[in-house]
Order: structure tokens, then C-alpha cells, then sequence
């Protein structure tokens, strides 16, 4: 779950020919000689994040900036490549039992740990048993508890074992890894938030730790020592941002060289000869959704006809329109479309605020006493909707929704807080009536995590205490099959449920728009996006602007 939300953290209808393509929608521009040089190491990457990390063990973060953080720092058995295909990473190889129960992984002999220590498959078990261990705060143990045994075969070789067939088994072990030398005490005595691990941390990936200043940065510095090889760009810093339009002014001041615009900055706000000479802008399909949630153990949105009748009241088109400049694609559910696993078959919602005030009536929400607010019981139907501070988008999707409620006698107030206080004091701990987040969704179509009714918990992921039985039921079914026909027919029908209950109000998928300083070269815009072969990236010597690292 990359990239969603504060970025999670970390979030798309002009290019519907292009979806899933990475775009490059900018030419190279004027001011950088062509001939450049070739790839060359040194100089320092600065990239823009408009929400601090929580930690930096990101197997217990669920935000979209510890993420992108710490997947420069861990590596996983297997990753995605540019085509989206499953390869090979830390694991050189491995074998797939014809039941589909077994998952047998040829780790490579030459992966190690920042502080020298070799990575072996006992880190591996140890991942494994970290992952199921009951005082792990995460949110990510579904996959592990799927696993009947990982067996230490030799230190080169694990295999892994299911009761059943389990259809994220392979692409599951893309997972960090984490070092059993250095934390083992810390998963025994259930306090791994404590560990020096989650300030400064050893991992095993392309970049290593260099130093945290909550609020202010993260700055890592290349792996001299990394299998795949050094990574060119010398020294990353994360520059903790936040707001969407002091990010705008630092990218046009040349202050960070990656930062991912609004809509209206793409579209707008660079098109001009100075931005081209420093900024290459790209353009694709995201892999997140924005989206109007509701606290399902408030009574009021607990009747679905209420979050039904929400649904007809909000113009879709009006958001796409005008908040990202069209710029995205309506979002019936949690599926990008395009995918394999999506249904266009399902409910929609026309804008029709006749209809959504007679399913507020039905509900029993009357205007009683002529004020133009709806009550029941004697209470009126107000309340707050909460978003993250410096998202001008998603602010501004709080105010149209604010004003089409009003038009049915929905009273709303908007509150906007800062991203880590917003996902820990209010979304983790369930302290909100309504929210306008998004979620990053994964290549694969499983989100048991999201949706099941036992994933309510304050580390874990249903933020909107949602439960249904049916989709609990669908969910079971859809990744206990190894065959793509079978999946496909379940998920299909947990989005014909999930359409009908609106637990929350899918708006829209919206288009990445990043952009990467020009002197920046080795970005090949893919299926992928443009960050799946961050390490490869380079600034020719000549064009180099920073000496550190």
C-alpha cells in the first residue's frame, strides 16, 4: 500500500487509452544538455512528503510515507517489475508445489544486513514468526497466519508450507524482511515499537539509515555493499512538507527534485518555459482511490439507506471535474478499472438529490421544525467530516461534499488535522464521525484486511468497522484458489455487495502526477509506474548539484 494517504502516505478521465501505462507526458526539455553524460554515482535526491513516517519498521506502519521510506531500506524475496510481473530478489529462485501447498525459496548467498551480518533463512523464519506473533501490533499478519510452517531447510533454503491453497502465497513474500540478530528480544517481549530498530534501523536493502528529525527529514545514503549493486543516487532526503502548495513553491525555488502535483499544478500551474527546464512531468493511472468514509458504529450511517442516499447526493462528475480537472475515472469500488478483477456491473449512484432526500426520509430523517436541517428523534443530522491538513484536494472534496449535503438538510463541519496525528489519535483510534482518506491498493485483488469484520482492530485496517457476512464469506473464497477464473467470480460479486451496502462512498481513481527533476536521468515510465527501478537512477556527473553523500 504504497504511496496513499500522506504522500497512505499516501493519492485519474483523461487517458482512459493509457490505463495502467506509464506516460511520459513532457518532453526532455531545454535546459539540459542532451549529450549528457552517462550513469554516474554521487549527488543528493531530494523528494517531498507532505506527512511525517511513523516509524521505521514499516511491517507495524500502515501510512504510505513510512512505506515509501522503508522500501528503500528492506527488501522482500520477491518484488514487481516494470511489467508487473513477479521476479526473483532476495529469493534467486523458487518452486511451486502442482498443489499449490508447497512454496520452496533459493535465497541468494550474497544479501546482507547494513551492519555486515549475512541474510540467511533463518531472518526469514523469523519474519514468518514476528509477522503471527500476537503482540505484533500490525495490520499485515492475514498473510503469515495463511502459512501451516517455514522450515529452515539449510541457511540458503526455505520452504513454506499451506493447508490450503493460497492465491497471494508467492506474491505474499514480497514482505520486508527483518533481522532475527537484532530483534529477536523485542518480538519475545511484545514491545517492537521500543526497539532502536523502528528510530534507526539496519536493513538490508538499497539504501541505508542515516538519520530521522520528526517533522522535518529522513536521510538515507546509498548501500555501497547491496547485491544488485550500489545505487548511483548517493543520498536520499525525504523533506517533510506538509501542504500541497508549499511543496509547489519549493519544486518552482529547484528545493526538491520529486514531488507528485495536484491536479491543478499539472494541469495549470507548470506548463511554462521555466518549469520545463527543470522538471520532467509524467503522467498514469494511480493505484489509489479517494474516498467518503463513515464510522459504522455511528447509528445514523449504520442505516444503509442513509449511506445510500449520501451516495445520490454527491455528483461524482462534479469531483473529477473540478477537483482533479478530470484527471481521474469514477470509483464504483475498491478495483482500479482496467484490472482483471473488476466488474463494471454494479450499482451506481446518479446524482439525484430527490432521490437521496426520500431515502433520508425513509430512514425516518424529517425536517420537523423548518430550520432546513433533517432530525430524528429530536437531534439534528449534523457532523464532522475530518481530513488530513495540506491536501488541498481533499479539502476541497470536504467542501463540495459539505455543499451538496446541505442541499438535502445534511448539516456537515470540516476539520482538517495534521497527517500523524489524523491516522493516530483520530483514524487508528476510531475518533470520527466521517473522513475523506484514500487507500493505495495492491496487483492483487485480495483485501481481506480492509474489508473482513475481524480486521476492526486499532492496528488494523476496517478503520470503518465494516461487517458483512457475505463479504467476509467472499473474501475467504477469493484467495483460496490458485486459479484466476475462480477468483475472479468472487470478487466480482463482493463488488455487487459492496456497490449495494456503500460502506463508504468510492469517488474516484485518480491519475499519478509526479514529477522528477530533469538532470534526473535512468526513469523508464512502465505498467509500474515510474519507482520501480528507483536504484537505478542517476544524474550525469556534469549535471550533479549536490557534493554530500
Amino acid at each position: 500500500m504504497r504511496r496513499a494517504g500522506g504522500t497512505l502516505g499516501l493519492l485519474p478521465a483523461i487517458l482512459l487509452a493509457l490505463a495502467g501505462c506509464g506516460v511520459e507526458v513532457e518532453g526532455k526539455g531545454d535546459g539540459v544538455p542532451s549529450a549528457a553524460s552517462g550513469p554516474a554515482y554521487g549527488d543528493t535526491f531530494i523528494e517531498a512528503s507532505i506527512g511525517d513516517i511513523q516509524g521505521l519498521i514499516p511491517s507495524i506502519t500502515s501510512d504510505g510515507a513510512s512505506h515509501a521510506v522503508g522500501a528503500l531500506i528492506y527488501d522482500g524475496l520477491v518484488k514487481r517489475d516494470k511489467d508487473d510481473n513477479i521476479v526473483p530478489h532476495l529469493a534467486e529462485s523458487w518452486e511451486i508445489s502442482a498443489d499449490c501447498l508447497t512454496l520452496t525459496f533459493k535465497l541468494r548467498k550474497d544479501a546482507k544486513w547494513h551492519d555486515g551480518w549475512l541474510f540467511t533463512a533463518a531472518d526469514v523464519r523469523f519474519t514468518y514468526e514476528t509477522m503471527i506473533h500476537p503482540k505484533t501490533p500490525t495490520a499485515y499478519k492475514e498473510d503469515f497466519l495463511q502459512v501451516k510452517d517455514v522450515e529452515v531447510l539449510d541457511p540458503f533454503t526455505v520452504r513454506v508450507t499451506y493447508p490450503t491453497p493460497y492465491a497471494k502465497a508467492l506474491d505474499s513474500w514480497a514482505f520486508y524482511m527483518l533481522p532475527r540478530h537484532l530483534l529477536a528480544g523485542y518480538v519475545q517481549g511484545g514491545n517492537l515499537r521500543e526497539a532502536p530498530q523502528n528510530r534507526q534501523p539496519i536493513g538490508n536493502g538499497p539504501y541505508r539509515f542515516v538519520e530521522w528529525k520528526p517533522g522535518e527529514k529522513v536521510v538515507l545514503v546509498a548501500n555501497p555493499d547491496y547485491f544488485e549493486g550500489r545505487p548511483f543516487l548517493s543520498r536520499i532526503v525525504y523533506r517533510i512538507i506538509p501542504s500541497q502548495a508549499t511543496i509547489f513553491l519549493e519544486l518552482k525555488a529547484k528545493g526538491v527534485d520529486y514531488a507528485n502535483l495536484t491536479a491543478i499544478q499539472f494541469d495549470r500551474q507548470t506548463n511554462y518555459r521555466a518549469f520545463r527546464k527543470a522538471y520532467h512531468k509524467y503522467q498514469y493511472a494511480g493505484n489509489a482511490y479517494t474516498y467518503f468514509g463513515f464510522n459504522l458504529k455511528d447509528p445514523r450511517f449504520a442505516d444503509r439507506r442513509v449511506r445510500q442516499a449520501f451516495a445520490h447526493a454527491i455528483d461524482k462528475q462534479e469531483l473529477i471535474d473540478g477537483v482533479v480537472l478530470g484527471l481521474g475515472r469514477e470509483a464504483t469500488g475498491p478495483y482500479k478499472p482496467g484490472t482483471w478483477a473488476y466488474n463494471p456491473m454494479v450499482a451506481r449512484y446518479a446524482y439525484n438529490p430527490a432521490r437521496a432526500k426520500a431515502l433520508l426520509a425513509e430512514a425516518g430523517w424529517v425536517d420537523r421544525n423548518g430550520d432546513g436541517v433533517l432530525d430524528k428523534d429530536g437531534q439534528p443530522f449534523a457532523f464532522t467530516i475530518l481530513t488530513n491538513q495540506g491536501n488541498e484536494e481533499r479539502k476541497k472534496i470536504a467542501e463540495i461534499v459539505q455543499q451538496r449535503l446541505r442541499e438535502v438538510g445534511v448539516a456537515v463541519e470540516i476539520r482538517t488535522l495534521e497527517w500523524a496525528s489524523f491516522i493516530k489519535d483520530f483514524v487508528k483510534k476510531r475518533r470520527f464521525e466521517a473522513i475523506i482518506l484514500g487507500w493505495g491498493i495492491g496487483t492483487d485483488p485480495d483485501q481481506y484486511n480492509i474489508w473482513h469484520s475481524s480486521k476492526t482492530g486499532p492496528d488494523e485496517l476496517n478503520h470503518i468497522s465494516y461487517q458483512n457476512p457475505e463479504v467476509d464469506r467472499l473474501l475467504d473464497l477469493g484467495r483460496a484458489s490458485c486459479r484466476r477464473e475462480e477468483r475472479k467470480k468472487h470478487y466480482e460479486r463482493l463488488q455487487e455487495v459492496l456497490a449495494e451496502d456503500q460502506p463508504l462512498i468510492f469517488l474516484y481513481f485518480r491519475d499519478a502526477l509526479p514529477v522528477v527533476a530533469l538532470r534526473v536521468r535512468g526513469v523508464e515510465p512502465s505498467p509500474n509506474g515510474i519507482m520501480h527501478n528507483f536504484p537505478k537512477w542517476y544524474v550525469p556527473k556534469e549535471l550533479q548539484r549536490y557534493t554530500s553523500g
